[in-house]
């Protein structure tokens, strides 16, 4: 039985910038007896353990599963579910496998088809912490302190195996919440995915315009704080809003509404709704908490 801060073997799948920040913070705290990088490129997994960020590197993450305590998958979502197909038959039977997708629903989906009776080993969570960058050269050890984790337990997760999720997350510095898969993937569809979408849209739709090259030469601090989220992994957010397209859908709808209301503010000049509109949402963006931020939340 492992203690409290000793996960012992550690596995990572994908040691991009959620994966390399986690070994890296596990690593600072002195929390694990090793740590196996799992990636596709070996360019990957040779600078991972020339930065020094894992002890050990696979390209097939069957061989990574011998002798493993812990594993986390920090890929995009699109490839969790045949992650855990493919290593469903390895996971030693000790083994607590857990996620960093930003999407609940459709993951826990493809985790109940590829590991059957093997679901209890499986606990569901997401980092609320990012940055535009990506990659392992990306990652640091402060990444998740003082942001948010949420874990999504299943009813077949046993409560030591959800304590020792939580546990580790909070090794990192991070702040651990738990509530249904359903809460989770409204609420991040909302204050995540939605605003990434409109941020790509955005840059997306100017970028298309006859005088972009005059648009963007003119940019300000503004437009910049508000798109830096484009500058985000366009492969991981197709992933994520495809994932979590029947909460954004709708969203979309209601803000195709909103901004048809602002439209007509415009169009008849009505300056008092207009204002009215843009102190109701100065209230609410003050309201929000204050976090000391080291990385940006996804």
């Amino acid at each position: 039985m492992m203690s409290e801060c000793s996960f012992g073997h550690v596995v990572i799948l994908g040691i991009g910038l959620i994966g390399g920040s986690l070994a890296r913070a596990l690593r600072e705290h002195d929390a694990v007896s090793q740590i196996t990088g799992v990636a596709r490129s070996r360019e990957t997994l040779d600078l991972a353990l020339q930065l020094g960020v894992i002890d050990k590197a696979e390209t097939d993450p069957v061989l990574a599963m011998k002798d493993a305590d812990l594993v986390i998958i920090a890929t995009p979502v699109s490839t969790i579910g045949p992650l855990l197909e493919l290593i469903a038959p390895h996971i030693p039977a000790h083994c607590v496998v857990t996620d960093a997708g930003s999407v609940k629903g459709s993951v826990i989906s493809a985790a109940r088809s590829a590991l059957a009776e093997k679901i209890d080993c499986f606990v569901p969570g997401h980092p609320i912490a990012g940055t535009e960058n990506s990659g392992v050269a990306a990652s640091f050890a402060e990444l998740f302190i003082d942001h948010r984790v949420i874990l999504t337990p299943l009813p077949e997760n046993s409560a030591e195996d959800v304590h020792l999720i939580q546990t580790m997350w909070e090794v990192c510095g991070a702040r651990v919440v738990r509530m249904s898969p359903e809460d989770h993937d409204a609420m991040l569809g909302a204050t995540s995915h939605l605003p990434h979408l409109l941020a790509y849209s955005l840059v997306d739709f100017l970028s298309q315009q006859e005088r972009h090259d005059d648009i963007f030469a003119n940019t300000a601090g503004g437009f910049r704080d508000f798109t830096r989220i484009a500058a985000s992994s366009p492969v991981m957010w197709r992933d994520i809003c495809l994932a979590n397209r029947e909460e954004l859908i709708p969203l979309l709808s209601s803000m195709e509404q909103q901004l048809a209301v602002y439209r007509d503010y415009l169009e008849k000049s009505d300056g008092e709704q207009l204002e009215q509109a843009f102190r109701r949402a100065k209230v609410a963006r003050d309201k929000l908490p204050e976090v000391t931020k080291v990385g940006n939340d996804e």
